[in-house]
């Protein structure tokens, strides 16, 4: 892994910070029309949007907020880019409620590698970084997504509906086609205090 900083390790996993030459592992991820299903309803984000909008969104959180942001998720095994993990405030520079989020190339599909890295991200917020709030959203037919989102403790808070204003909030992907789903998103959270009584 050379320099990049590491920020954890499970039996199967490495999250490491991106860098530079992640443009075409982004833009493969974001090329396959079924991970993109439920995020752009399968059109894929354009390369250049990619090089100048999402990777340096993902790397610039390695200077300002060591322990958040984005993160390469990494086949111990293998070395193979699988996709990456999100675990970063929801308002910036408040380290207290984080957004956890997730996507991973199919290959990885249904083998338990986003609850491995979603409920090492939650465990390593409570208990070293000072979280008090983890949240995750999807749209409510992606129910892969909601079940990582359980067995990483977390349980349904609330139902809303995306407005078409809501897409150019959006910073992961990017499509000429934006439009609001025929249905609702939910989120998901777990507090510290429930995830410490869980332990």
């Amino acid at each position: 892994m050379g320099r990049t900083k590491v920020l954890l390790e499970t039996e199967r996993l490495v999250l490491r910070r991106f860098t530079g030459d992640d443009g075409g592992n982004l833009y493969d991820l974001d090329s396959d029309p079924e991970v993109m299903r439920y995020l752009s309803g399968g059109t894929p984000t354009p390369r250049e949007a990619i090089e100048r909008d999402i990777l340096p969104l993902f790397t610039r959180y390695d200077e300002h907020f060591p322990d958040f942001g984005f993160w390469a998720a990494i086949e111990r095994a293998s070395g193979m880019f699988l996709g990456w993990f999100s675990f970063r405030p929801l308002v910036e520079g408040d380290s207290r409620q984080i957004a956890l989020g997730f996507r991973l190339r199919q290959v990885a599909w249904g083998q338990g590698y986003a609850t491995e890295g979603a409920q090492a991200l939650v465990h390593l917020g409570f208990t070293e970084l000072g979280v008090e709030r983890v949240t995750a959203t999807t749209y409510e037919e992606n129910l892969a997504s909601r079940r990582v989102m359980e067995k990483a403790g977390m349980t349904l808070t609330r139902r809303f509906r995306m407005a078409s204003a809501d897409f150019d909030d959006v910073d992961t992907h990017q499509t000429s086609t934006q439009e609001p789903w025929d249905g609702d998103d939910v989120e998901y959270s777990l507090q510290r205090v429930d995830f410490s009584a869980s332990q």
